[in-house]
């Protein structure tokens, strides 16, 4: 899809986030306080990117998981921007800038915290999956 076709298709702030890669201000996107059971997909491509089983409360601002539903679902890219060295995450066939992943996780499970923007994702609740056609994976959310 083009940039202008985005440009129409996503909000101001989910095309911020994707394609120029913004950040919402903490505590401001509509995931971070948000535990119901389902999948987060990319805004932009659809692809399946983490499970609401992944997700906790990292009191950071944003929404946090443990891992993403297929590791190879998402890259790493090094990130140097604001004078520090960061993990930057974005999808894999969307190429959306997604957050970034750091090592201070929960330490039982895995250890990473992937800190994700809320305008990157797009939300699928449990029982809406079949129809919207992640069905399968739906043994991967309790």
């Amino acid at each position: 899809m083009d940039q202008d076709a985005l440009k129409k298709e996503l909000s101001p702030m989910e095309y911020a986030v994707t394609q120029e890669n913004a950040t919402e201000r903490p505590f401001s996107g509509k995931y971070d306080d948000f535990y119901q059971k389902g999948i987060y997909v990319d805004v932009v491509s659809g692809e399946p990117l983490f499970s609401s089983n992944d997700k906790y409360d990292a009191g950071c601002g944003w929404p946090a998981f443990s891992r993403p539903i297929q590791k190879r679902g998402v890259k790493e890219k090094a990130d140097f921007s604001h004078g520090m060295h960061r993990v930057e995450i974005r999808s894999k066939e969307a190429d959306s800038h997604l957050g970034h992943v750091f090592n201070d996780g929960p330490q039982d499970q895995g250890g990473l915290r992937y800190c994700i923007n809320s305008a990157a994702l797009r939300f699928v609740p449990f029982d809406e999956m079949t129809d919207a056609g992640y069905g399968e994976y739906k043994e991967i959310v309790k």
